[in-house]
């Protein structure tokens, strides 16, 4: 998969990489078309391939960030970011 991401590009990097380096609203939107590409070329990476799942997984993920940010040693950011907002997008993937 090739992305661009705040002008650079690149290549066959994971969505996990694609999400640390979401910084703008173009970023994201980069982003979310690799989600979107990513669910049509390997729906099996992905637990909450239906909206109506993918919706719970991004509510359950919502409850429990905290202890995902706890769990990497790291602050629990007090506002949304748009890194945070592709982390979010990412978890839905499979998070229940």
């Amino acid at each position: 998969m090739s992305q661009k991401l705040a002008g650079q590009e690149t290549k066959h990097i994971s969505l996990e990489e694609l999400a640390e380096k979401v910084r703008s609203r173009e970023d994201l939107t980069r982003f979310v078309h690799a989600l979107q590409a990513s669910l049509k070329d390997k729906p099996g990476d992905w637990e909450n391939a239906e909206l109506g799942p993918y919706l719970e997984g991004i509510g359950a993920w919502l409850v429990d960030m905290d202890g995902y940010y706890k769990s990497r040693g790291e602050a629990v950011p007090k506002q949304p970011t748009w890194k945070i907002l592709g982390q979010i997008l990412l978890a839905a993937r499979v998070y229940e």
